[in-house]
């Protein structure tokens, strides 16, 4: 004869019910689960949206850079930063109006050094530079020529956040100097974010050398 069970005796709907209820507690952890990886993703996605234009640029994966990158918004916000010579967009007194003027602009658009190319900051070397804090002498990267041994896809600096919100987010690199460049993000789905600015150190941007056919630009 069987042992009596020291249980008390349950009804059937009493033991279903409390199996449903274990159920649902499982349940319950995997959608709390699920809702927690959700927000972490999304506001994780624009570091890894960073991560992935280092990565990118490095392999000089253009159609990768395109993916990550606005590049209209990008150009037009470097536009204003290469300019450091407010007075060369004026325009230029005329002989009769001031000929020593006249004279002294054309000797100083002789002789003033090629005003940089935004373009030449777009270039997968220039923006693999970028991300690894080179600020201003990114421009000087040029693609096919020889890689430097310090800058062999070795990576670079971690980004520090500087502004993070549901739709923008800023991510800055410093050199070894402190001199930060600042990236910012925007989104432009539940998941996915573009570089839509690139916030260069203050200071004159050195003249990028001339982007020859083994240079490839971006967008």
């Amino acid at each position: 004869m069987n042992a009596p069970s020291e249980e008390p005796h349950q009804p059937v709907w009493a033991r279903n019910q409390k199996r449903r209820r274990g159920g649902g507690g499982l349940l319950g952890k995997l959608i709390a689960f699920i809702v927690l990886m959700a927000v972490f993703i999304f506001f994780a996605a624009p570091a890894v949206a960073f991560f992935g234009i280092r990565s990118a640029a490095e392999a000089s994966d253009v159609a990768g850079l395109t993916r990550l990158i606005d590049y209209p918004a990008v150009r037009q916000s470097l536009r204003p930063q290469l300019d450091g010579n407010p007075a060369a967009s004026a325009p230029a007194p005329t002989f009769m109006e001031d000929p020593i003027g006249a004279v002294r602009r054309q000797f100083e658009q002789a002789t003033a050094p090629r005003a940089p190319d935004v373009d030449a900051y777009l270039t997968p070397a220039a923006i693999a530079a970028l991300t690894r804090g080179e600020g201003r002498y990114a421009s000087q990267h040029v693609d096919g020529g020889l890689p430097s041994p310090d800058n062999t896809n070795t990576g670079g600096p971690l980004p520090k956040p500087v502004y993070w919100s549901i739709n923008r987010a800023r991510m800055s690199v410093a050199d070894e100097g402190g001199s930060e460049t600042v990236f910012t993000f925007e989104r432009k789905g539940p998941f996915e974010w573009k570089l839509v600015h690139i916030g260069l150190p203050d200071g004159a941007a050195p003249a990028a050398p001339v982007v020859g056919q083994s240079g490839r630009k971006g967008g």
